[in-house]
């Protein structure tokens, strides 16, 4: 058993528990599973990483699933350690047979230790929670393109090495109430916004109905990332937007690397949650083996496509672009002494309602060029550029 079911659900293993299992786990396999260390956070806890693979003569497509980058919303660490157990001791080494898995269980290990009973006051379960930024006080999903941290160069690092036929970032959510237990989201979803339209097509055309399909016939209601265009009014509608690559989602569809986030609902319990992203992970190398040249073909497509302009910056539309059927919860609005203001009361009682839904559209758009030159009194931005694995080369000095 993880620690995890053996706490009845309540209760997270720490760092230090989390990889002595990890280990006995490895030791246990047969050499299905290893670990390995690919860098180190701020405070020097080594960033871990689980390879599940078959010995193969021939390259299989990797799905690469990250959790703990908000390490209070550690879902997905145990969920995995699960995976990986059912792998290599109790008949699911054959998930294994077309696609590879690599899982890191705790990217942001320091603020994985930074736990509390009330560090997520709006989530239910575990009981011991971590912290949402790391020890610099630096939010790893905002740290995509700038690269200011030990951890995300080490997992850009990792990327390259491994080059992931398909990228989950596991997090839980903030916000309002609904019945969703398991939401899911990339660019491209319904067609929009993908600056890599082959996997976009892809994640929205296989990957999406292959996940959902498998989460409802296990008792889940998966739906779309949820984002309310006014929390404290959620009958306003509801907003789909474009990510911008700051973001996981949004880094990888510039990148040219399937990504796709996953929000739990923080109000559903933590057993609920953790056995969801447990069918999703399953279900997602399922899909990766059920075709792999299509989604090699999609990645291969989007990596050779030249765009002649890109959008830098998008805008909020006023008018909603399309309206949908949404599972959301009963609730009131009621005069808060706390706040001094209205807030929002949650009644507990399932409702069925149309929403209308807001989106983006391009605000401004540059051609792009051949190439960008950078001098190399900028040593700062060109390793940058290598981390993000942007091919360069370097000019000689003109003669005077």
């Amino acid at each position: 058993m993880t620690p995890t079911e053996a706490s009845g659900f309540r209760q997270t293993p720490n760092y230090a528990e989390t990889r002595a299992y990890l280990e006995r786990l490895v030791a246990a396999s047969g050499g299905l599973l290893t670990l390995e260390v690919f860098g180190q956070t701020a405070q020097g806890r080594d960033l871990i990483a689980v390879r599940a693979a078959k010995p193969s003569t021939s390259p299989r497509p990797t799905v690469l699933a990250q959790a703990g980058i908000h390490s209070g919303e550690i879902d997905g660490k145990d969920a995995g350690l699960m995976l990986l157990r059912d792998i290599a001791l109790r008949g699911k080494a054959g998930l294994l047979d077309k696609a590879d898995l690599l899982f890191v269980p705790i990217f942001n290990a320091d603020g994985h230790e930074r736990t509390s009973a009330f560090n997520r006051p709006n989530q239910r379960g575990p009981e011991n929670q971590g912290w949402r930024t790391t020890a610099q006080n630096l939010n790893l999903n905002r740290d995509y393109l700038k690269v200011d941290t030990p951890e995300m160069a080490a997992m850009l690092g990792l990327i390259r090495k491994y080059q992931p036929a398909l990228y989950f970032d596991l997090h839980v959510t903030d916000g309002i109430d609904y019945q969703y237990d398991i939401t899911f989201g990339f660019n491209g979803w319904g067609g929009r916004y993908a600056q890599s339209p082959a996997i976009g097509r892809w994640l929205d055309g296989a990957l999406r109905p292959a996940l959902t399909a498998a989460l409802a016939k296990a008792g889940h209601i998966p739906g779309g990332l949820v984002f309310a265009a006014n929390d404290r009014k959620p009958d306003d509608g509801l907003v789909d937007a474009y990510t911008p690559a700051r973001f996981s989602n949004g880094w990888g569809d510039l990148a040219r690397i399937p990504s796709v986030l996953v929000e739990n609902h923080s109000l559903k319990p933590y057993r609920q949650r953790v056995l969801g992203t447990y069918v999703l992970l399953e279900a997602a190398l399922k899909a990766v083996a059920a075709d792999p040249a299509a989604l090699r073909q999609a990645i291969a497509a989007d990596r050779a496509a030249r765009p002649a302009s890109i959008p830098l910056r998008w805008k909020a539309l006023d008018t909603p672009i399309y309206e949908t059927e949404f599972l959301g919860v009963a609730h009131e609005t009621y005069p808060s002494a706390a706040s001094g203001g209205p807030e929002v009361r949650w009644l507990g009682k399932p409702i069925r309602q149309t929403q209308k839904v807001y989106g983006d559209a391009p605000e401004t758009t540059t051609t792009l060029p051949v190439a960008w030159w950078v001098p190399a009194t900028q040593p700062e931005v060109i390793a940058r550029l290598r981390l993000q694995g942007s091919r360069s080369r370097r000019s000689r000095p003109h003669a005077r």
